[in-house]
Parts: C-alpha cells; structure tokens; sequence
C-alpha cells in the first residue's frame, strides 16, 4: 500500500546545487487561458508557496505575457522573491511580425528584457528556450544565452521539449564554445505517456541534467473524471481543443480506456488519481519536478500532497501492465512534431 507524509520535499536541480521542490508550480492556467481573475490567481500562488512549492514555472507565451505579469505580482506581494527559483521561456511568437520569436541572438536579448519587466524582477533563476528552432544554430542560441548568464540577468539555462539528439548537440555544443549549458530539460511525463523514458530520461541523466516534467495529468485525462459508465466531462482543455477528447479517434479511446483502468487502480489503493499519477513520474530517478498546473484553488489543494505518496513495486507493475514503459498512448501528446517528416521535405 502506498504510504504518505505531511513534508513537502525538495531535490537538487541537476548539478547546480540549487534545491527545488519537487513540485513546480505551472502558471499556464493564469490569465486569459484560463482563471483570468488576477487576484485569485495570486492567491493561489501564494497557496502555493506557503505549502512549500518554491519552483514557479512561466513563460512569454502564456496569454502572451499575462501570466507572466500575474507571477510577477504575485512574488513581489509575497516579498519572498529570494526564496523562489523562478523559471520562464522563450521562443514561441509573441507577434504576428517577423524577429518576435526564435532563438536568435536578437530575439533573445528582446526577450529577456520584456520577461524580466513584466516579472519585475532583474534576474531570471531558470531561463529556458522553450522548443528546438530548426532555423537557428543552436551556438547563436547559447552564445546570447551565455552573455545573459554573465551579465547576471540569467543565472540558469534550460530546454524544453527537446529530442534527445537535440540535447546531445546543446551539451555538446557548450562544451565545445565553453558557454554556459543547458542544465535542465522540460518534456511531458505521464503515466499515459511515457515515451521519455526509452531515450530522453536516460540522456539527461547521463549529461546530469534536472528533467522537469509537464503535463503530469495528461492535460486533465488523470483527474478521475474520465472513468467509464460517465458521461465525458467537459473540461476548460475539452472547450478549448475538443478534437482531442474526440472517443472516435482510436488512439483517444486507448488513452481513456488507460485513464479508467489507472482509475481503477487508484481506488484500490484509496488514493486519489491525481496523486498516484504525479508519485508515478516523480518516482522515476531522471524526474527532479512535476510541473503542477492548476487552474483554482481547488486544483491546487487537491494535488498537495502527492510529492509525498511512496508507490511500491506490485503498483508499479500494475502500471507497466497499463502503460507498457516508454510508450505514449496516443503519439499526439508527444509535444514534439518531427518536421522532418513533412511531406514537402521528404519528397524533395
């Protein structure tokens, strides 16, 4: 049987000697995507933080700047900015105009400058390119990287949702221009797709890199709702992309036949979904964080106490038997598409 405690742990992240809780909190959900209640939303940070949670995760893209704007509040209303490892991203477009995106030299110092305004702050912990740019030479990408490290406005850098080749390449690449490297990797971990563990998790590991995982509830398919014999819940995702909950789809029906199965399993243990799947992807030794999301207060409560559940073998095994290990249910949640394989690229 599972055994809990009352602690919120924390853990090194990487090899930078820096200790994170094992639970970061994801600012996705903060601002016109999802709660746009600013107030509330910074309660619920400050929730957080109470609880122990000294990891925040943001990025420029969430409502395209909001949510950073929201973070920011919330940490200087707190006046614990020196307690928490804060981590934001680049990358995605932040306009419909050309040179507002990438990870160009001059995207990046445009970045990091809005970032840290909307932040208030003069300092990012954690700075992290939030895809690979396939336009981009990933040395102009840790040469401007670099340059923020030593001008002290970066203290960290990190990817995310990078193919294992492609972290391989950034290690090797800073090794090689002796800049600053890529300390930590952002992929998504679930127990319904699990993919990262036939070849990312152990390359990070190798590199001695902290791997913090996303969507550790599979986008809200690891509530507890989607169970069978219920009629299929509407969620905020589910409104957003309902093409994705689509049971006609066969790979969609696989992963909510998973998700009952895994729900099953969570009540003969007497513990909630939410918290066997979040123990699951921390239990692995290449996880340092789950990357919490939530969206109110509720959400957040109800997934406190998960850093702390112990599953033991026979539960694991069950699991395997679910999910076959280093699998990914439905190929989509992958969070990477291979543009390789676009037809105009292999039928040149």
């Amino acid at each position: 049987m599972p055994a809990t405690s009352s602690t919120q742990p924390t853990t090194h992240l990487g090899r930078t000697g820096v200790e994170v809780s094992r639970l970061a909190l994801g600012t996705m959900m903060f601002g016109d995507w999802g709660n746009k209640d600013h107030d509330d939303s910074i309660r619920i940070i400050h929730r957080a933080i109470d609880a122990g949670i000294n990891f925040i995760d943001t990025a420029d893209i969430y409502a395209f700047g909001e949510s950073e704007e929201i973070v920011g509040r919330a940490i200087a209303q707190s006046g614990r900015r020196d307690d928490i490892v804060l981590a934001t991203k680049f990358f995605n477009g932040m306009k419909k105009k050309p040179n507002y995106r990438g990870g160009s030299r001059r995207w990046i110092i445009k970045a990091v400058e809005d970032s840290l305004h909307r932040l208030r702050t003069d300092y990012i912990d954690l700075y992290q390119m939030h895809r690979p740019d396939e336009h981009t030479d990933i040395e102009e990408s840790l040469g401007a990287l670099d340059d923020l490290v030593t001008q002290g406005k970066v203290r960290y850098i990190g990817s995310s949702t990078f193919q294992p080749s492609q972290v391989v390449e950034a290690q090797w690449s800073a090794r090689d221009r002796r800049t600053a490297r890529f300390v930590t990797e952002q992929p998504p971990y679930s127990l319904l797709t699990r993919g990262i563990e036939a070849d990312l998790l152990p390359t990070t590991l190798r590199h001695g890199m902290g791997t913090l995982v996303w969507s550790p509830l599979a986008g809200g398919w690891l509530s507890g709702k989607f169970r069978a014999g219920k009629e299929l819940p509407t969620t905020h995702r589910s409104d957003r992309d309902p093409g994705r909950y689509n049971l006609e789809n066969p790979a969609i029906k696989a992963k909510f036949d998973a998700a009952d199965q895994l729900g099953s399993l969570a009540d003969d243990l007497g513990v909630p979904l939410p918290h066997l799947a979040l123990a699951f992807v921390l239990r692995h030794p290449g996880v340092t964080s789950a990357i919490i999301g939530p969206r109110t207060m509720e959400q957040l409560e109800s997934q406190l106490g998960a850093a702390t559940l112990e599953l033991d073998d026979a539960t694991l095994d069950r699991i395997d038997e679910i999910v076959p290990p280093g699998t990914n249910i439905n190929p989509e949640d992958a969070g990477f598409t291979n543009y390789w394989l676009d037809a105009a690229r292999r039928r040149r």
